[in-house]
């Protein structure tokens, strides 16, 4: 008599891992310099990740002190304009907000590439004391965390 053996569910295949992802957001002094850090974090050299901001301003200190508490120091990070970008190739950009989200699908008209976009709260429109204003950067620093994660998993070991 023979016996029926169970085959063990197929794995999922690996998600797509893009080569090259660009954050961009208003003024790349925050939102996308946050991003950028998580994920370069996560996938340190195995994806190319840069950021840009529509119109460049000081970087923003709230953004330096959270992203600090979990260990990402961004003290040295300099905003950057789409036109300030070295390298003209991304598999993603990355928008979020609504400005760069405009300048992302202009750049597909000479570059092959995805656009997502991630509508993500400016934190620096919050008012009121240090500490609801951290809390306010500290949401989004976390889900900007939650939201990368999703998109773009860590590999298991053995994993390319």
């Amino acid at each position: 008599m023979a016996t029926l053996v169970h085959a063990p569910p197929l794995a999922a295949p690996p998600p797509f891992l893009p080569s090259a992802v660009l954050f961009a957001c208003t003024h790349n002094a925050l939102r996308s310099p946050m991003a950028a850090g998580i994920m370069r974090r996560y996938h340190g050299t195995r994806i190319f990740v840069d950021s840009v901001g529509v119109r460049p301003r000081q970087t923003d200190g709230f953004m330096v002190a959270v992203m600090d508490e979990i260990g990402i120091d961004l003290a040295r990070h300099r905003p950057r304009a789409f036109e300030d970008l070295e390298d003209g190739y991304f598999d993603v950009i990355v928008s979020l907000s609504p400005e760069a989200q405009h300048k992302a699908v202009d750049m597909t008209r000479v570059m092959a590439c995805d656009v997502e976009f991630w509508n993500t709260f400016d934190p620096s429109l919050i008012e009121g004391s240090r500490e609801v204003r951290l809390d306010a950067y500290r949401q989004v620093r976390d889900q900007l965390k939650r939201c990368i994660l999703g998109r773009f998993p860590v590999p298991r070991m053995g994993r390319v």
